[in-house]
C-alpha cells in the first residue's frame, strides 16, 4: 500500500473527514515518526510494533566490479519490529500470508 492509497482509504472509511485533512494527519504522523528517529527515540505503537534507530559501524567492504576495497563509514538505519497483535493476526491461521 502506498502512501496515497493510504489516504484513499481513510478517506472511504471516514466520509465525513475532508481528503486534505487526512493528509495533513497522516504527514504529521510520519513526520513526527521521522523526527522521534532522528533524535534517536524508540517510537512504539502497541500492537502495532515499534521502530528504533540502531548504528551500524564502519567497516571496509568490497566494491563488486573491481573487487577493491572500500571504506563504509558508520551509519544509522531505522529498524521496525513487530508487535504481538500484529503477528497474531498475520498468522491466524497458521499461514503466513501469500504476496
Amino acid at each position: 500500500m502506498t502512501r496515497s492509497e493510504l489516504i484513499a482509504r481513510l478517506a472511504e472509511g471516514n466520509p465525513h473527514l475532508y481528503q486534505r485533512d487526512i493528509e495533513r494527519i497522516v504527514t504529521t504522523i510520519f513526520e513526527e515518526i521521522v523526527a522521534a528517529l532522528a533524535r534517536g527515540d524508540r517510537v512504539e505503537l502497541r500492537g502495532f510494533g515499534s521502530f528504533s534507530v540502531k548504528t551500524r559501524d564502519a567497516r571496509v567492504g568490497r566494491n563488486p566490479r573491481t573487487g577493491e576495497s572500500v571504506v563504509v563509514v558508520e551509519k544509522a538505519v531505522p529498524c521496525f519490529k513487530t508487535g504481538k497483535l500484529l503477528r497474531e493476526r498475520l498468522n491466524v491461521s497458521g499461514q503466513a500470508p501469500r504476496g
